[in-house]
């Protein structure tokens, strides 16, 4: 399964984590696993190079693992782009279920 977690502070985001495979079919296959990592990666990608927002990130494509850090505020362009994903991750969490994928959007106090 596919565990992505964005965390927020007051309504801001401060942090995107993902990890695992959604094991949907076998690998080079698995359409839910690509609908999500292209989302992720998209997002991250397209916040670097057209927003003035700095993201730390790192990655692991072994294990599926993402971990990005939002540690100053985002232009409105980063929150923009991180609204559409997190639209796409409910879309894609609402046709193929929990047992594929778990996304949540939480508060937290900080990061």
């Amino acid at each position: 399964m596919i565990s992505i977690t964005i965390s927020k502070t007051q309504g801001v985001y401060r942090q995107l984590s993902c990890s695992g495979h959604a094991m949907y079919d076998k690998k080079g296959r698995d359409i839910v696993c690509a609908a999500a990592s292209v989302l992720v990666i998209n997002t991250l990608n397209a916040i670097e190079k057209l927003t003035d927002t700095k993201v730390v990130a790192s990655s692991d494509a072994t294990n599926g693992n993402i971990l990005a850090v939002f540690s100053e505020p985002l232009d409105g362009g980063a929150r923009l782009l991180l609204d559409a994903m997190v639209m796409g991750l409910e879309e894609i969490k609402r046709q193929y279920g929990k047992r594929y994928i778990s996304f949540q959007v939480r508060e937290v106090e900080s990061c």
